[in-house]
Parts: C-alpha cells; sequence; structure tokens
C-alpha cells in the first residue's frame, strides 16, 4: 500500500518535473525528487493546519 503511494507521488512530481527539465537529462532524478518532497511537504502542511481553518470558519459564523 505504501508503494501505491509513493508510486502516485513520482509519477505526479515525474509530470511536474518534466515541465521544467527534459527527461533525458542527467539531473532530472533529483529534479523528481525534490518536486516529490515538496509536494510532500505541501500536503502535510495542508493536513496540519486543515483542523485550524475549520475552527477559524465556525468561529467567523457565530
Amino acid at each position: 500500500m505504501l508503494g501505491w503511494v509513493v508510486r502516485i507521488f513520482m509519477i505526479v512530481s515525474g509530470v511536474v518535473a518534466g515541465l521544467f527539465i527534459a527527461k533525458d537529462a542527467p539531473l532530472f532524478g533529483m529534479v523528481q525528487v525534490m518536486v516529490m518532497l515538496l509536494l510532500l511537504a505541501l500536503i502535510v502542511a495542508v493536513l496540519a493546519f486543515w483542523p485550524e481553518r475549520q475552527v477559524s470558519k465556525r468561529d467567523r459564523a457565530r
């Protein structure tokens, strides 16, 4: 199951990295890993601050 998640992240990061660098470039693998780490950090940040957004939205409604 974890392998599938990593594979999905690598596919998405490969597509994004392919927009900026050629797939046959020597640094493509490194750029792909960097993009994957950025995507992972973005997802973790969204998940970490999601409850705060819900609380602030509820407080504004009162």
